[in-house]
């Protein structure tokens, strides 16, 4: 069945701009700090690298992207151009891990940020339920109106470029003290955290990733071959241009041992300090709407790839998820298998953080750096494309993909640093997933027809 072209680049771009920016950048701040030691010079360089990670990645992908005609993203990428026992070891870990892990905590974040926008009394508990509804109604909005998702996708990518841009020009003529730390929070001082600093690319990581989750819609956007190479390449850099200028714009606000003392109030803070009383509802609100939106773009692509996956015979119960609905172009029950997959990694992450067990960390960050790692092997065949001859660009086809690698494996060095206990754990658990994965395409897996 020809793929229907719902999307334009402007929906490819949103995609990527709207999934990066929405939470990580809110929530994560104090963590890159807290990691510099209050370094503002360490925060921007983690923000480069991390951006420049991404940048290289998404211009050495977009080159697949442009080659390929099948559905599925970095799946297909990995099929057509690796070998299909491979994007089956792939694909299982997209399904099972990547995409309901970041799915769980993004929804969790927005449940925080309610509660902090209409005065509710915090607790864990009412988080994830609050986390569970979002999550709820876009899963189903997303499958019972493409359009509604699209919209929804776009408006709150420009509604989150309001606060981002805004705070970070109002940072450069800001001349105010920083506000007093409110009552109850310790004083916390930079300090000279030595290579500790390299634990910051988790986060950042974590704030840049999302590009990836808009190579699923590839055949659903209009002459894919030609948008998605541009998408994959102007998104990342827009998201870093806004992330450095959110950056500074924040500690210009309220000062670096504000964000490293308060954490997460720093947001608030700011929208106090620049619009007075109403100010941290009003920013609260901007950020809420930022993060729903990362929550719709995550499931919009989520929910097509057990499709994708059932079409390939790469997993359990293909036979059922590989039927569509025609009216609606998606499989029903490829849309309930990735929420019913979210849904037990909210079950889990609320576990580690009612426990701590990431000592201050998260499910999904883990997830995000051991992609990175998976990510090398597209870069190296690349390479071997441009050996071939099909790419004739020297810096499309050595130089991007070689400094992708060395990105990826500069964040997987950070990810390490940031939590040096169960980091290797759960990387283990994420390659015993790929090894299960790969296991069953040799028994199962079918080569999907080329779709082009």
């Amino acid at each position: 069945m020809k793929e229907r072209e719902h999307y334009g680049l402007g929906t490819a771009i949103s995609m990527i701009i709207g999934i990066s920016i929405g939470s990580g950048i809110f929530f994560k701040a104090d963590e890159i700090l807290i990691a510099t030691g209050g370094s503002v010079w360490l925060g921007i360089l983690v923000f480069v690298i991390g951006a420049l990670c991404v940048i290289f990645g998404s211009i050495t992908l977009s080159q697949l992207a442009g080659r390929s005609s099948m559905r599925g993203g970095v799946v297909s990428y990995y099929e057509e151009f690796v070998s299909s026992k491979a994007a089956n070891a792939f694909g299982w870990f997209q399904l099972y891990v990547y995409f309901p892990t970041i799915t769980a905590v993004v929804s969790w974040v927005s449940g925080i940020y309610t509660i902090s926008l209409f005065g509710l009394e915090s607790s864990l508990e009412l988080q994830t339920i609050l986390g569970l509804m979002y999550m709820t109604f876009f899963f189903a909005m997303n499958y019972f109106s493409y359009k509604s998702g699209g919209r929804f996708q776009n408006i709150s990518t420009v509604v989150k470029m309001i606060p981002l841009i805004g705070i970070g020009l109002l940072g450069i003529f800001w001349n105010q003290n920083a506000p007093a730390l409110p009552e109850g929070i310790a004083l916390v001082e930079r300090s000279n955290v030595g290579w500790a600093w390299l634990g910051a690319l988790a986060p950042v990581a974590f704030s840049f990733d999302g590009w990836i989750v808009s190579t699923t819609i590839t055949q659903e956007v209009r002459n894919h071959r030609r948008t998605m190479p541009l998408a994959l390449t102007i998104g990342p850099l827009v998201v870093l241009g806004v992330y450095l200028a959110f950056f500074l714009g924040l500690i210009a606000i309220v000062g670096v041992e504000f964000i490293l003392s308060a954490g997460d109030q720093a947001i608030g803070q700011a929208g106090q300090s620049i619009l007075g009383i109403y100010g941290e509802r009003i920013l609260t609100s901007f950020v809420l709407i930022s993060i729903l939106g990362v929550v719709n773009g995550i499931s919009l692509g989520y929910i097509r790839l057990p499709h994708t996956l059932a079409m390939k015979n790469m997993m359990p119960m293909s036979g059922r998820i590989k039927n569509l609905d025609e009216e609606k172009g998606l499989s029903p029950f490829a849309a309930l298998t990735a929420y019913g997959l979210s849904v037990f990694w909210l079950v889990m992450h609320y576990i580690t953080q009612r426990w701590d067990i990431l000592a201050g960390g998260d499910i999904s960050e883990i997830a995000i750096v051991f992609s990175y790692v998976l990510y090398i092997v597209l870069y190296i065949k690349v390479i071997q494309l441009k050996k071939e001859k099909r790419i004739t660009s020297v810096f499309l086809g050595y130089v991007a993909p070689v400094l992708g690698t060395i990105g990826s494996l500069v964040i997987l060095l950070g990810g390490w640093f940031s939590n040096p206990f169960y980091m290797p754990i759960f990387i283990g658990f994420s390659a015993l997933v790929c090894v299960l994965g790969y296991l069953y395409g040799t028994k199962h897996a079918q080569p999907l027809i080329n779709e082009g």
